[in-house]
């Protein structure tokens, strides 16, 4: 793999929080407007640019990319981000308190190396993907790389850990923090420091050459708008000479056994025209089907599903011969229940097009479930057991993509904490 540091632009320590955003993509035009009410330095003014505009201004409005780029100008200009003179690694350290509803066993930190990735990499398949991407997303986020000449936002790798950079990033975090904050509303966080030494910064760029891949945990679509923009760029520059910075795109990379995914999970409007009852007997085909009674229940192992439905928890067991552990697909719970529940017995065949579905992300809990068909806006959910990182390595390793909607990483990355400019 390779990598190369970069002079960073980035806010000054006093304003970090000011500037310092959610990713753009885990929020809508309205919410994002809500956070920045108030807060004219808020990076959603440059990540999702419609919120400089009226209520009811597409995302996707010609007009509203040029408005990122003026405000990209303006920040620079006012102070609010500001470029490191030198090339330089940074560390980025995100917390889940123990007292957070994600701490399992106490206090959690994942931390990781924030690079800039070279494009071939992901051209030629050592980034490697678990996901398929839309090609509307892509050309989305390219437009916004292209105007800005910047990756505003980072993507999320993980890489097989080493003792020698942890052992690096160790020496590296003893020292005091440039940044260090809990981000509203989530609740997480968030710790940044700066590596300014030049022999440790080839010595990353050293043991990072011998990583023979990577894999991308969160930021499927801005991965790829990133490499493609870079690639766009040099078969337009007669003058490529394969050092420019549009070759790289900005990444936060954490080691394998640090991070964490949480469930993914299902709502349905509709049973396809079954009674609850009739529902519950076809389940018995494939499961064995045990109430739990009115308290949330959550599935407590692989293969293992919590369904909600007229008021009840039901625990959904798997029979053997349902699946298959040999096969990095066949193993994972949503295969399992894609198959056997949403496509068998509900009709539903396409997840990323069909209306009647829609999925809810675990970090806001089962009981978003339950009070979303308590509501009578959904008629049954179902969570699932999360997927492993292993898992995703063996799926990426094995070429194959997983089914969509699967991971949900959490914490996400903090957007606005440092920007890589590709001139």
């Amino acid at each position: 793999m390779r990598i190369k540091p970069f002079k960073g632009i980035r806010p000054p320590k006093a304003l970090v929080e000011q500037v310092s955003s959610r990713p753009y993509d885990v929020l809508n035009s309205d919410e994002a407007r809500r956070e920045a009410a108030g807060n004219e330095k808020s990076l959603y003014h440059i990540i999702k640019p419609e919120i400089n505009f009226p209520e009811g201004t597409d995302e996707h409005d010609p007009k509203v990319y040029p408005s990122a780029v003026e405000h990209f100008r303006m920040f620079r200009e006012k102070g609010w981000l500001c470029q490191d003179p030198e090339e330089k690694y940074y560390v980025y350290a995100q917390t889940i308190p123990a007292d957070h509803a994600l701490a399992v066993n106490g206090e959690r930190t994942q931390y990781g190396l924030v690079v800039a990735a070279w494009v071939d990499d992901y051209m030629e398949g050592r980034i490697k993907k678990h996901e398929l991407t839309r090609r509307d997303k892509e050309e989305d986020r390219m437009k916004h790389v292209r105007v800005n000449n910047a990756n505003i936002e980072p993507v999320f790798f993980a890489y097989p850990h080493r003792e020698d950079l942890d052992e690096i990033i160790a020496k590296t975090i003893a020292a005091e923090p440039e940044y260090d904050f809990v981000a509203a509303p989530e609740g997480f966080r968030h710790t940044f420091w700066v590596i300014n030494d030049r022999k440790t910064i080839d010595r990353i760029t050293e043991i990072v050459a011998e990583i023979p891949a990577m894999y991308i945990a969160d930021g499927h679509h801005r991965s790829a708008a990133a490499a493609l923009v870079g690639d766009e760029k040099r078969r337009q520059n007669p003058n490529h000479t394969g050092k420019e910075e549009y070759n790289y795109f900005l990444a936060v990379c954490f080691p394998d056994n640090q991070l964490n995914i949480i469930d993914y999970n299902r709502v349905v409007r509709d049973l396809n025209g079954m009674t609850a009852e009739e529902f519950l007997k076809a389940l018995e085909a494939d499961f064995q089907v045990e109430k739990q009674g009115t308290a949330i229940y959550k599935p407590s192992k692989l293969h293992n599903f919590s369904l909600y439905l007229e008021g009840e928890w039901y625990s959904l067991t798997a029979k053997p011969g349902r699946y298959n552990d040999a096969d990095p697909i066949g193993v994972l719970d949503v295969t399992i229940s894609s198959n056997l529940i949403l496509d068998k017995l509900l009709g539903i065949k396409d997840l990323r097009s069909d209306k009647r579905i829609d999925f809810v992300g675990g970090i806001r809990g089962l009981g978003e479930l339950k009070r979303r068909v308590d509501s009578g806006e959904m008629k049954m959910a179902l969570a699932l057991y999360p997927v492993t990182m292993q898992q995703i390595i063996d799926i990426a390793d094995s070429g194959n993509i997983m089914p969509p909607k699967t991971t949900w990483f959490e914490p996400k990355l903090r957007s606005g904490l440092v920007i890589h400019e590709l001139i």
